[in-house]
């Protein structure tokens, strides 16, 4: 097509039948209808016995064939044929004699048994200039495409490319705002498993928060009261973080809680979890985690580190900090596997455990730069004799001052358990 051709003017029954379908394709449609009303609009303008929309997708470089008459969802290269030309381009291509032309792609006719014989090929270009795809007629009643046909075809296919842009953006905008109503449903579902409020417990303070990197995150925790001297810890860390970790997160709580409702020991439910885990979890995903069962008359916690560490214990005789590694692998990671004992931590008066995830150590600031071990124990050093949300919202303030306009990346959960001076 010349640009003189595209210069002239069209004659007023086609300019009439434009603006009566561009008044059509003003009406709200699903990106569907407005497909199929832009194939029939080119058919009826330009006289054409069947039409095609090729939706362009930047971010694979593909068309992608969404409505077409008598053919199946397909996806083709932007850069190949006689569409990938027109895309590349930016121009329309007139072909009178389809089987002629070497860039003509015959398998459609041979899937379907039809026969191309001349084909327009218009893009589809949106009112900021973004590629929106391509329209393409085949076959036009009584012979092959004219130079009127393209200068009708370009202001047609202006029209056509903003109403389906405008769909396109509307349904972004629909799908987006129900995913934000669904994520916040998702995060109020999975804060409401936390605990509503801490053990009540002689000699023993307890505190607890997670904070999402993203509307849902894929780390827990939950302290459980058994009787008037235990009290289960959890803390858990899925892979990842946004709503599939979590269901990960919310899946291995629900299961400590009907374990614990059936009774079961530290060891019999952390196996029986981490069974489950195994046979549930897909093979790329699994959770470190921290089970444990505080026993305050003997000041004790027996307790697995499933790939969980560093634990880090506040030592108030000394004013320091111990830290102690993972027990065994992370939950979840292959089913029947052997499982070492339990290990055991004995807190003396004022001591401090500190259950900490990872989105707390490894936090980043904008020089990459880890926040660190010896930061959170400087912390702990510095703070200890507050209550430990005082000293849970201390460290925050911490990661947060060392991170400046970074982004927390990772999903960060705290569990904190002090002795008592005088107990």
């Amino acid at each position: 097509m010349t640009n003189e051709a595209q210069a002239s003017p069209i004659g007023y029954e086609a300019l009439k039948q434009v603006l009566d379908i561009t008044r059509k394709l003003a009406t709200p449609f699903d990106l569907q209808t407005m497909l199929e009303e832009v194939i029939a609009a080119g058919r009826q303008v330009l006289h054409a016995d069947r039409g095609t929309v090729f939706l362009y997708e930047p971010d694979t470089d593909e068309l992608v064939v969404k409505a077409a008459d008598g053919f199946d969802a397909v996806r083709m290269s932007a850069r190949t044929g006689i569409t990938g030309e027109c895309i590349q381009t930016r121009s329309v291509i007139n072909v009178p004699e389809a089987y002629s032309d070497t860039r003509f792609n015959r398998s459609f006719d041979a899937r379907t048994g039809y026969r191309t014989k001349s084909l327009l090929t218009m893009p589809l270009i949106g009112y900021d200039g973004a590629l929106v795809g391509v329209l393409q007629l085949l076959n036009k009643q009584g012979g092959a495409f004219d130079e009127h046909d393209e200068r009708v075809g370009v202001v047609l296919a202006a029209q056509c490319a903003v109403a389906l842009q405008r769909v396109r953006m509307t349904e972004q905008i629909i799908v987006k705002e129900r995913m934000d109503r669904e994520l916040a449903v998702a995060r109020q579902i999975q804060l409401g498993t936390l605990p509503a409020r801490m053990p009540e417990l002689e000699d023993y303070e307890f505190a607890g928060l997670t904070l999402p990197a993203e509307e849902t995150g894929g780390d827990t925790f939950d302290i459980v009261s058994l009787d008037d001297e235990r009290v289960m810890l959890l803390i858990g860390d899925a892979t990842g973080h946004g709503v599939g970790p979590a269901i990960c997160a919310t899946q291995m709580r629900s299961m400590l809680r009907v374990a614990l409702r059936l009774g079961a020991g530290l060891d019999h439910a952390f196996a029986q979890i981490d069974e489950q885990l195994a046979c549930d979890l897909p093979d790329e995903r699994f959770v470190t985690a921290f089970l444990g069962l505080l026993n305050a008359r003997e000041h004790t916690i027996q307790y697995h580190a499933a790939g969980q560490a560093p634990l880090l214990v506040y030592r108030a005789a000394m004013n320091d900090c111990e830290w102690f590694g993972s027990t065994t692998l992370p939950m979840g990671v292959m089913p029947g596997l052997p499982r070492p004992n339990s290990e055991t931590i004995v807190l003396g008066p004022g001591d401090i455990l500190a259950l900490i995830t990872d989105g707390v150590y490894e936090y980043h600031n904008g020089s990459q730069q880890m926040f660190g071990e010896p930061r959170v124990a400087e912390v702990f050093r510095r703070h200890h004799a507050e209550s430990l949300s005082d000293l849970s919202s201390r460290l925050l303030e911490s990661v947060r001052a060392f991170g400046g306009d970074a982004p927390q990346l990772d999903d960060i959960t705290m569990v904190l358990v002090r002795r008592s001076r005088s107990g």
